[in-house]
């Protein structure tokens, strides 16, 4: 296949969709497809200090340059060229490129539905709810959908308005081969990464810092299980957030943790490390208020570590039967309440026999096996070619 990847400009510092472009650059060259990756160039952003109206110019890159780079180089394109987006975030480009077969990856809808008013904990600018409307405007004349999640693929439908011709789901693929590690060699790992480890293991929280990530409840949540673990005169955990430093909610989290409970914040760890720590873990906590997937569910259960999150899509399709699900803390008054009852199923899970962790654990592993990044890869070029079939019925190989 011809394929032309459009992903956002290196400009606006979006690792994980740089990422994904690079991974779908890369595995669809090695199967022998045509791919070219285009995205705007820093024509404006570079010439404008940092701040306010960089930021302008790089909309101007994005939203005013850019289009007609796509105008040209569609003319010298071959007639079969498949364009897919790799994000629905791209909507405004998705006009330019309406008239000819194209996929949009659809990733989540939180910006949109916050700037609907559906998510409360995120209220959204009047700049904001503007930008989101013109984003959303330009992704409802796509025709060809791929989500990462049922959950996504519902929201793109309620919240983006959208009437595809082909809507589909296709989970994230691993994009690192986690597996469990003996104790011994992930201490060595983690050593060698210089993070004082020792022989006591530790519970574990990976998430970027989002509003969505509940970064205050897992401390809250965690205090309350040192309380609890001190009630019974045990020797409470410590817990390491793979997490950028704390703000001002997380902080008065923190007041609330007890010695000797201790907290420890990381960053900055490669996947290699990351695999120890997840070998490391006792649980990970994962009680996400949102996701549009949930990559550390997976990973940890890959690597045979429990995973406590939220009972609700799409961490429960992540998670299927081998995690352990709270409610979704429902607001920011019932956050006590919410971390007790958190921290009791946390206690229990802790407390299962070594028979019962073993079978957990490999039933994580059994499930997280179907999150192969080769399986999605697989998927995404058969559903490209059935938007071929469908866009360019004539063509041959289509």
């Amino acid at each position: 296949m011809n394929i032309v990847l459009y992903t956002h400009p290196t400009f606006l510092g979006s690792h994980s969709q740089a990422h994904f472009a690079r991974m779908l650059l890369a595995a669809y060259r090695a199967r022998g497809h045509q791919v070219v990756l285009r995205q705007p160039q820093a024509v404006m952003h570079r010439r404008v200090p940092a701040g306010r109206l960089s930021k302008w110019a790089g909309y101007v890159d994005q939203y005013l340059l850019f289009p007609r780079e796509m105008g040209a180089a569609m003319r010298h394109d071959a007639p079969d060229t498949l364009y897919v987006f790799c994000d629905q975030a791209l909507g405004p480009w998705i006009p330019h490129a309406a008239h000819r077969p194209h996929v949009v990856h659809c990733h989540d809808l939180l910006a949109l539905r916050s700037a609907l008013g559906d998510i409360p904990e995120n209220p959204t600018s009047a700049t904001g709810r503007v930008y989101q409307r013109y984003i959303r405007s330009g992704f409802r004349r796509a025709r060809h959908f791929i989500s990462i999640s049922q959950k996504s693929r519902a929201d793109l439908h309620y919240f983006g308005g959208v009437k595809p011709v082909t809507s589909e789901v296709v989970y994230n693929g691993l994009n690192h081969p986690y597996r469990p590690l003996a104790h011994a060699a992930a201490l060595q790992v983690l050593r060698q990464a210089g993070l004082p480890a020792d022989e006591r293991r530790c519970l574990l929280h990976v998430g970027g810092g989002q509003w969505y990530k509940n970064s205050a409840g897992v401390v809250r949540l965690y205090a309350s299980y040192v309380h609890s673990a001190l009630s019974e005169g045990a020797t409470p955990l410590p817990l390491w957030m793979l997490s950028p430093p704390p703000g001002a909610a997380v902080q008065e989290a923190l007041a609330h943790v007890p010695p000797p409970g201790e907290v420890r914040f990381l960053s900055g760890l490669g996947n290699d490390v990351v695999e120890a720590l997840y070998s490391h873990a006792e649980a990970l906590l994962f009680p996400s208020l949102a996701e549009g997937f949930g990559w550390p569910i997976v990973e940890a259960l890959a690597c045979g570590c429990p995973v406590v999150t939220t009972g609700d899509a799409p961490m429960t399709e992540v998670g299927g039967d081998a995690a352990v699900y709270l409610p979704r803390l429902a607001r920011p008054e019932a956050l006590g309440d919410w971390a007790q009852s958190g921290a009791q199923v946390l206690v229990a899970l802790l407390k299962r026999p070594a028979d019962e962790r073993e079978r957990a654990s490999a039933a994580g592993q059994q499930w997280a096996a179907r999150f192969a990044a080769d399986a999605a890869i697989d998927n995404y070029l058969s559903l490209y070619r059935r938007v071929l079939a469908l866009e360019l019925p004539g063509q041959p190989g289509a």
